[in-house]
C-alpha cells in the first residue's frame, strides 16, 4: 500500500509532529481514553485459535447445507463484513457459493417482508451478531427470521442452523444460546463494534462467503508491521492523522473518501462509520462522506469542484484490476471513441482519476492518494488496519475518546419513549 501527500501543502506539518507522536504513543501503549477497547491493535497476532478453527468448521457446515446465510447485525456488526464481501464476490456472482444476506441493519418492514418471502424458497442458516441481544434492529429481525427457520426445519434442525456471535458470558442472546443449544462465538469485550471485523463478528460470515480469512488476517498482520512503527518519518498512518488535523485546523472539516472502483462502495460505508463514530464528539470531528466516481462526478462533483471550500479528499486507488477490457476501433466511429482504440478501460479510468485530482486541486481541494495493490482479502485487511490506526491517532489529536459512542444512545432513548417501552 502506498500513500501520496504531494497534493497537500505540508509547509506547516512539522508543527503537528510532536502531538501526533504523543497521540500514537497513547494508542499503542494503551494509556489514553477508551484504552479498554484497544484489543484490536494486537488481535491479529493473538487470535483464539480454538475459536478460529471452529469458525472454519462451522463455515463448512453452513456451506454444505445452505444456499444463504442471513447475517443479522447493525453498525460494526455488519459493515466490515459487507465491505469485504461486496468487494470480493464480483458484480454478478454465480450461485456456486453460499450467499450472505443482511438483516437487522434497519427497521424496514418492507425489506424484512421481502427477505422472508425470498428465504421460503432457499436453504438457509442464521448468524445473529449482537453483544447484548437486545439492540432493537437485529432483535426484531432475529425474531422473524428465527420463526421462519423453525417453521421450515423444525426446532431441532433449526438449532443446528443458528450461530450466535455475542458476549462470552452474559446477555439475553447468550442466555438464549445456552438454553437452546446454539453454537456460539465471541464478541470480544475489548474491541468495539466498528473495529470488530477481525473477530468472529466478521471472520465467520466472510469464511462462509468463501473468502480466505487466512489472507485477510495476513493483511492485518502486515498492517501491524507497517503502521505500529514509532516513527513519524516511517509511519504513513501517523503522517496521515497529522495531516487530517492540520487540514481541519485550516478550516477543512469535511473529508471525502473517493473511489474509482464500484466494488469499494461498502469499504467507504465502513470507513464512514469508523471515522464518524470515533471522532464526532464534543462539537469536534471531521465529517466523513464518500463518493463513487466517475458516477458521482456527474452529480456531487460540481459541489466538490466549486462549492464551499471546507473539504479535502482521500482518493482510494486500485493499482491492478482483476479483470479488464480493451476498447476496439469501430469503422463508423459514431460515438467518437476511436481515439481510445487499443486502450484498456482501466487506463481510461485512471486518467479520469488523474484529471479529476488535477481539477480539484486547482479548485483548492487538498488531495491525498492512497493506493492498494488490488482488491484482495490481504490488501483489504491491511487497508482496514491502516484506517483503524489513523482514527485512533487522529481522535486523540482532536482531544476526544475515539473508542466510545455516547451520542448513539440519545436516539434510542427518544425512540423508546415514543414507542412506550417500559422504563422510558
Amino acid at each position: 500500500m502506498k500513500i501520496d501527500f504531494n497534493n497537500v501543502d505540508l509547509s506547516n506539518l512539522n508543527s503537528y509532529k510532536e502531538k501526533s507522536l504523543d497521540a500514537f504513543s497513547s494508542l499503542i501503549n494503551k494509556d489514553g481514553e477508551g484504552n479498554d477497547f484497544l484489543g484490536w491493535i494486537d488481535r491479529p497476532n493473538n487470535l483464539d485459535m480454538e475459536e478460529y478453527e471452529r469458525i472454519k468448521k462451522a463455515s463448512k457446515k453452513i456451506q454444505n447445507n445452505s444456499d444463504c446465510l442471513v447475517t443479522i447485525g447493525i453498525g460494526g456488526s455488519y459493515l466490515g463484513t459487507k465491505a469485504v464481501d461486496y468487494a470480493m464476490k464480483g458484480y454478478f456472482p454465480k450461485n456456486d457459493k453460499t450467499e450472505l444476506i443482511y438483516a437487522g441493519h434497519q427497521i424496514s418492514g418492507e425489506y424484512l417482508h421481502e427477505l422472508l418471502d425470498y428465504l421460503k424458497e432457499k436453504e438457509f442458516s442464521i448468524n445473529v451478531i449482537s453483544k447484548s441481544g437486545t439492540t432493537t434492529e437485529p432483535a426484531i429481525a432475529f425474531r422473524f427470521v428465527k420463526e421462519l427457520l423453525e417453521e421450515k426445519y423444525g426446532k431441532e434442525e433449526a438449532k443446528e442452523r443458528i450461530f450466535v456471535t455475542t458476549d462470552r458470558q452474559k446477555g439475553a442472546l447468550k442466555d438464549l444460546a445456552n438454553k437452546e443449544g446454539y453454537e456460539t462465538f465471541v464478541v470480544p469485550d475489548d474491541i468495539g463494534g466498528r473495529f470488530s471485523v477481525i473477530s468472529a463478528v466478521g471472520l465467520l460470515p466472510l469464511c462462509v462467503a468463501g473468502i480466505d480469512i487466512d489472507k485477510f488476517v495476513a493483511g492485518f498482520k502486515k498492517g501491524i508491521e507497517n503502521y505500529t512503527v514509532d516513527s513519524f518519518e516511517e509511519n504513513k498512518a501517523i503522517q496521515y492523522a497529522a495531516i487530517r488535523n492540520m487540514l481541519n485546523e485550516d478550516g477543512k472539516d469535511l473529508e471525502v473518501l473517493v473511489n474509482y472502483e464500484p466494488k469499494l462502495k461498502y469499504v467507504s460505508e465502513w470507513w464512514k462509520q469508523l471515522f464518524a463514530e470515533s471522532e464526532g464528539k464534543d462539537g469536534k470531528g471531521i465529517f466523513p462522506i464518500s463518493v463513487n466516481n466517475t458516477t458521482d462526478l456527474h452529480s456531487v462533483g460540481q459541489m466538490i469542484q466549486e462549492g464551499k471550500r471546507n473539504l479535502f479528499e482521500t482518493v482510494l486507488k486500485v493499482e491492478s484490476a482483476n479483470k479488464d477490457l480493451t476498447i476496439m476501433e469501430d469503422e463508423e466511429n459514431l460515438d467518437g471513441l476511436n481515439y481510445l482504440a487499443g486502450k484498456k478501460m482501466s487506463f481510461v479510468n485512471e486518467k479520469a482519476m488523474e484529471g479529476t485530482i488535477i481539477a480539484h486541486v486547482k479548485g483548492n481541494v487538498p488531495n491525498i492518494l492512497l493506493t492498494i495493490d488490488d482488491v484482495s482479502a490481504e490488501s483489504l485487511g491491511e487497508l482496514f488496519y491502516f484506517f483503524e490506526i489513523v482514527v485512533g491517532v487522529s481522535g486523540y489529536m482532536l482531544g476526544v475518546n475515539p473508542f466510545n459512542q455516547p451520542g448513539v444512545e440519545e436516539y434510542k432513548s427518544q425512540m423508546f419513549k415514543l414507542l412506550g417501552k417500559p422504563g422510558y
